[in-house]
C-alpha cells in the first residue's frame, strides 16, 4: 500500500531535482551540468539507482507532508505534491554536503563510483557543492507558487539554520581527528550537526508544510532529530562490527581510519587495553580484529548499541506523540525502520 506512495513520491523528486539541476543546461554551462548529473547518480559510468541513492530525506519530508490530518488549504487544495520542490531542496543540501565531504575526507569514491573530485579535480568539485547549495535554495523558493509567504520564509529559515548546523558538525569532524583528549560528551554535538540536523529539517519542515499544529511540529523535529542521533550511533556499530556485505564498505575502515566513533570515545574513557593501544598510533589493518575484539571485551560496542536502541525508542516516541495518519504515517515508520535496519 505505502509502497505506491512512496514510488509516486520518489518519481516526482527525480523529476523535480533534475528540473531544479536543469538550471545549469545551457550551452556555455553543458559540461559543468553534467559534473552535477554525475554526481546525482543520473548520468556517467555507473549511474542508475545505486549512484543515486535512496532519496531517504526528500522522502521523509514528503510522508510529514502527507502524514498530517485536518490540513488547511491554501491557494486550493495542499498535498504533497505542493512541497516537492522543498523535498527537492533537501536532497541537494545533502548532495552538496557529500561532494563537499568527499574532498576534505579525500574520500575516493561515493557509492561505488569515482568522486566528482577525483574526475574533475579539487577546484571544480567545490564549485558542483557550490551550485547545488545554490540551486537548493532556488528550489526551496519555488515553493511560492504554492504556499503563503511567512510559510516559505519559516521554511527557508529552517534550512538554512540546518545548513550553518552541518557546517558546525563537519568543523568538530575534523577539528576532533587530530585530538587524543575526546569524550563522549564532545560526541553528541559533532553528530547532531552531521547527521541528525538534516534528518529532523526534513521531518519538522515536512510537518509546516502540512499545516500541522506548533506542538506537532515540535515532535515530529524531535522525531527527526533522535532519528539521525539512532542511525548515527548504529553506523558507528556498523562501521567497526559491520558485515562487508551488507554494509558496502570495508568494516575495517573506521578503526583503521582512527574514527572518533561512539564505541571508541567509550573505551577510552574506560582507560583499559584498547585505550592504551589506540594512543599509540594508527591502527594496522592486520590488527583490526584484536583491536575491535578489545573494544567488544570493554562493553564499548554493547553500549552503542544499548544507546542506538534507546534513542531510536525516544524517536519513536515523539513520533507516536505526533500521531501522523494514514498511508503516509505507516509509510514514516516503515522508512524509519528501513533507516535503522530494524525488522518491523
Amino acid at each position: 500500500m505505502s509502497n505506491t506512495l512512496q514510488q509516486s513520491m520518489f518519481d516526482a523528486i527525480e523529476t523535480e531535482l533534475k528540473q531544479q539541476v536543469n538550471r545549469l543546461d545551457q550551452p556555455h554551462t553543458q559540461p559543468f551540468h553534467e559534473m552535477l548529473t554525475y554526481h546525482m547518480g543520473w548520468t556517467g559510468e555507473g549511474a542508475g539507482a545505486q549512484a543515486a541513492g535512496k532519496r531517504i530525506r526528500p522522502l521523509l519530508t514528503l510522508l510529514s507532508v502527507a502524514s498530517i490530518e485536518n490540513k488547511k488549504e491554501a491557494n486550493g487544495s495542499n498535498n504533497w505534491l505542493h512541497a516537492v520542490s522543498l523535498a527537492a531542496s533537501i536532497e541537494l543540501v545533502h548532495n552538496f554536503s557529500l561532494v563537499h565531504d568527499d574532498i576534505q575526507d579525500n574520500s575516493e569514491l561515493r557509492r561505488g563510483r569515482k568522486t566528482a573530485w577525483v574526475k574533475w579535480g579539487a577546484p571544480m568539485a567545490i564549485n558542483v557543492g557550490d551550485a547545488l547549495f545554490v540551486i537548493a535554495n532556488q528550489a526551496a523558493l519555488s515553493l511560492k507558487a504554492h504556499y503563503p509567504a511567512e510559510i516559505v520564509v519559516r521554511a527557508a529559515e529552517i534550512l538554512n539554520n540546518c545548513c550553518l548546523d552541518l557546517t558546525r558538525g563537519q568543523f568538530l569532524d575534523m577539528s576532533y581527528e587530530e585530538r587524543n583528549d575526546l569524550t563522549m560528551e564532545d560526541y553528541w554535538p559533532m553528530i547532531g550537526g552531521k547527521t541528525s540536523a538534516l534528518l529532523s529539517a526534513c521531518t519538522q519542515i515536512g510537518a509546516l508544510l502540512g499545516y500541522a499544529q506548533e506542538e506537532a511540529i515540535e515532535n515530529y523535529r524531535l522525531f527527526g532529530y533522535h532519528l539521525g542521533l539512532a542511525f548515527q550511533v548504529q553506523d558507528d556499530v556498523l562501521g567497526i562490527w559491520g558485515d562487508e556485505s551488507v554494509t558496502g564498505k570495508s568494516a575495517a575502515s573506521d578503526l583503521v581510519e582512527g574514527k572518533n566513533s561512539l564505541p571508541v570515545l567509550f573505551a577510552l574513557e574506560k582507560k583499559g587495553e584498547f585505550s592504551k593501544r589506540w594512543r599509540q598510533g594508527p591502527i594496522r589493518q592486520d590488527e583490526v580484529g584484536y583491536v575491535s575484539g578489545l573494544l567488544e571485551n570493554e562493553g564499548a560496542k554493547l553500549y552503542a548499541e544499548k544507546t542506538s536502541e534507546d534513542l531510536t525508542q525516544k524517536a519513536l516516541g515523539y513520533l507516536k506523540d505526533a500521531a501522523p495518519q494514514g498511508e503516509a504515517g505507516k509509510a514514516i515508520l516503515g522508512l524509519a525502520n528501513t533507516l535503522l535496519k530494524r525488522k518491523q
